[in-house]
């Protein structure tokens, strides 16, 4: 803390005067925090509460416990301005439910608890799973900052023995109600703060009731703009934020803009009046305050390098400490939008429309005539349109508009290809931050400098690229959490061979041809520069390559040694280089051999695969053609056209005649004499006539219950119905006469042998010595017995319908009959 202990003072060691990397990478690691799938969808009391516990995380490396910290619930509720039983009953249930957060109460040795230790889990996937890269993986010294930065801001402040005290934050005093909701919207705000204390606010089009800055912290906490604007009408009243909207000389409502007091006091702002923000409609993208042209405050000229995104001074006052004045000016809007203008304009000034090529209105003054990029000075007074042109308010006689269009669609024939309208606007549209997308941001970091420095267009073939290196990265078993990381080591490894950026001359082609691509030192896949892309590890096949040549060599100067003793060194040395350079012929030789094998195999696999892909498609046609055939045969049995052979009534009667002859089987198998064949068929003949009868009432019970004229009237349609009825009976009674059978042969004395048997042997068992003639002994035993005799039933039943299949034909077709 300051010397006055209080956070804002403007102290070098104020905990609010972060530096613009520190205060980016803290900022990203808490928005990666709250982005996390076990703590997005929560409250603001249970993610305050991750945020908390997380800054107090002890350092990272080593096992589990080196990532716990210990604390008590009542403590966790004053950092969040809640009371303990909140805390107990509806944060910490709610992050262990989410998987978020892992707890365990720590007691001493009577029992008695003396803590609780917590473990945050998004913190430990990211130093087991995402590496150093990740951006939750603080170090010890960006941890501290960031508590300290929470005590400055909210902390309840406490009294050490024989230490310094911490005075309490500038929340401190806000509990009950929201105070978790106010606590975390100023930490997010200030985190997205820049040295000048104003926010950097939103672009788009916005609700003058919410105003822009409830907009950005809406978007900040993941809340609605409506509550956003309470968070900020609270934050307001505590006196640690301020709302203004900037004058101007048409007295109409200026853009609105928040500051954080205690940043612009940390950093030493000198604090302009406040006024209350007032006005209705709707309020679109903020315009930056170092606009050109005149979209400049008040009309005035203002310079392309003036920052205004968010920020309050001029281009004369004290300016942004964290961005240099050349920075690019833009809104904060989307990268890819919609064209609302003529697509000729493409510089975007106003004076476009007039016939200007990128400047200002004809009679201006010269510092209005900027270039469309903001990268060159002061463009020439002297224009041939200004010369002749009218003043303005002035109605030209020929639209310069038309002419723009006649000159863009010659220079498009001329260049051999047409250009897409909005093309040249395109171009200059570049972002100056990097992707938005958290591991393309990790990736090229080291290069970011160099992003800055591509066009619109080069830098989506940059992310293109970026992106598809890493998509190889994961094909080739990397983890997905580790790719941005092994892709900007690289990058930093490239950089390191180059020289450094500023001997970066092309960026664009640099990025694409050698920042990015796998340079493999070998032949193995997972190769880059030497090093193994999975393990991190130096390539094995690498080195195996060094030591055949490095062998190769030692056997070359041997070979030269015996055979040309008495050579100079220099001689020696000429032999040497020449036979190496033979050996490596030999081996580029033999590598176009393999090579072109491999080939020759790869084509003859393709063959094969093509030959096979043309015999199945063969096969397929000719199994539909015969398909087709088959289904334009008639019934063999009623003779209906286009049957398949069989008709769907004839197939049903020929299913049940099948069943009618297996129930007779099954009715003979217990109750004839299987070697007299007229025993047999007059069993077969008996189970006839009783499933006969029950299709006969069936159909009885059918025709109750049905339209009898409707059949009466579509005969084929009761065919086709009775067919099916007899088939569903027959199918019943089968199962019938199954179960019977299996009931009379369990009854047979080989089963009742067998099950005796069974039961003697379960009730033998070494564990029923001592009582064989328990309840559990018994039951046991009948068990075993009952399941004998299901069995033996089952092997009679089959051994005996398969000997009524051996009959004679003479005896099969009586019994069938």
């Amino acid at each position: 803390m300051p010397a006055s202990g209080q956070p804002g003072d403007g102290g070098l060691d104020d905990p609010l005067r972060l530096g613009r990397a520190m205060r980016l990478r803290l900022c990203a690691a808490v928005q990666a925090l709250l982005a996390d799938p076990s703590i997005a969808g929560l409250k603001d009391a249970p993610k305050l509460a991750a945020v908390v516990l997380y800054a107090k995380s002890r350092a990272p490396q080593g096992e589990e416990s080196d990532l716990q910290t210990s604390i008590w619930g009542s403590e966790l509720g004053r950092w969040m301005g809640v009371n303990e039983s909140t805390v107990h009953h509806k944060v910490l249930p709610v992050l262990r439910n989410s998987g978020a957060l892992r707890t365990r109460v720590v007691r001493d040795g009577k029992g008695h608890p003396t803590g609780l230790d917590c473990l945050v889990m998004p913190l430990w996937h990211a130093h087991h799973g995402g590496g150093a890269g990740h951006p939750l993986a603080l170090t010890k010294a960006e941890l501290a900052t960031l508590l300290r930065l929470i005590e400055a801001l909210f902390g309840h402040g406490w009294t050490p023995e024989n230490k310094k005290p911490t005075p309490p934050g500038l929340l401190a005093g806000r509990t009950g109600k929201g105070a978790a909701t106010d606590r975390l919207g100023l930490l997010l705000m200030v985190l997205s703060t820049r040295a000048s204390g104003w926010l950097q606010l939103c672009g788009g089009s916005v609700k003058t009731r919410e105003g822009r800055g409830a907009a950005t912290l809406a978007r900040l906490l993941g809340c609605s703009p409506s509550g956003a604007r309470k968070v900020l009408a609270r934050l307001t009243e505590a006196g640690v934020v301020a709302r203004q909207r900037k004058a101007t000389s048409t007295r109409m409502n200026g853009r609105g803009k928040v500051m954080l007091l205690p940043v612009a006091r940390a950093y030493g702002r000198i604090l302009a009046p406040v006024e209350a923000v007032s006005g209705s409609g709707a309020v679109f993208s903020a315009r930056p305050d170092g606009a050109c042209g005149d979209h400049a405050p008040g009309g005035t000229t203002g310079a392309l390098g003036t920052s205004g995104i968010g920020g309050a001074e001029r281009a004369g006052e004290a300016g942004d400490r964290e961005r240099p004045d050349g920075a690019e000016l833009h809104a904060d809007h989307a990268s890819v939008v919609t064209p609302v203008v003529p697509p000729q304009l493409s510089c975007g000034f106003s004076g476009e429309g007039r016939g200007a090529e990128g400047r200002r209105p004809e009679r201006a003054c010269a510092g209005e005539d900027q270039a469309a990029d903001g990268e060159s000075g002061v463009a020439g007074m002297g224009s041939p349109v200004a010369e002749g042109g009218p003043l303005r308010g002035e109605k030209p006689k020929e639209s310069p508009v038309d002419e723009r269009v006649e000159q863009l669609a010659a220079r498009a024939v001329a260049g051999g290809r047409p250009k897409a309208a909005g093309w040249e606007k395109a171009q200059q549209q570049r972002r100056v931050g990097l992707p938005a997308d958290l591991r393309l941001r990790v990736a090229l970091g080291p290069v970011s400098w160099l992003w800055e420095r591509l066009s619109g267009w080069q830098q989506d073939q940059v992310e293109a690229a970026s992106k598809a290196e890493l998509a190889q990265m994961a094909g080739l078993g990397v983890a997905p959490a580790g790719a941005p990381r092994l892709l900007a080591d690289r990058l930093t490894d490239r950089l390191e061979e180059t020289g450094g950026e500023a001997l970066v001359d092309k960026p664009f082609p640099w990025l694409i041809r050698r920042g990015l691509p796998q340079r493999q030192a070998c032949s193995h896949r997972k190769c880059d520069d030497g090093v193994r892309l999975d393990t991190g590890e130096d390539c094995e096949n690498c080195g195996n390559v060094i030591y055949l040549r490095r062998a190769w060599r030692a056997r070359i100067g041997a070979d030269i040694d015996r055979e040309l003793p008495g050579l100079s060194d220099g001689e020696r040395r000429r032999v040497l280089e020449e036979r190496l350079r033979e050996r490596a012929a030999i081996e580029a030789e033999d590598l176009v051999w393999r090579r072109e094998q491999a080939r020759a195999q790869q084509a003859r696999r393709d063959a094969a695969r093509a030959a096979a892909a043309q015999r199945a498609e063969a096969e397929r046609a000719a199994a539909a053609a015969a398909d087709a055939v088959r289904q334009a045969l008639p019934c063999e049995d009623c003779g209906q056209q286009r049957a398949a052979g069989l008709c769907e009534r004839c197939d049903h009667s020929r299913q049940t005649e099948t069943l009618i002859g297996q129930a007779g089987l099954l009715a003979a198998v217990w109750s004839a004499d299987l070697t007299d064949p007229g025993s047999v068929a007059a069993a077969a003949a008996e189970a006839r006539t009783a499933i006969d009868d029950s299709v006969a009432a069936a159909w009885q019970e059918f025709l109750e219950i049905t339209d009898v004229a409707a059949l009466e009237a579509n005969p084929e349609a009761a065919q086709d119905a009775y067919a099916f009825a007899a088939l569903q009976t027959a199918q019943q009674a089968v199962q019938e006469y199954q179960a019977t059978a299996l009931a009379m042969l369990g009854r047979t004395e080989e089963a009742e042998a067998e099950a005796r048997r069974a039961y003697k042997t379960e009730q033998g068992r070494h564990w029923f010595q001592h009582n064989p003639n328990g309840a559990d002994a018994i039951a046991a035993a009948t068990r075993a017995a009952d399941t004998a005799r299901e069995r033996v039933a089952e092997y009679l039943l089959t051994t005996r319908l398969e000997q009524l299949r051996e009959l004679a034909p003479r005896t099969a077709s009586a019994v069938i009959a």
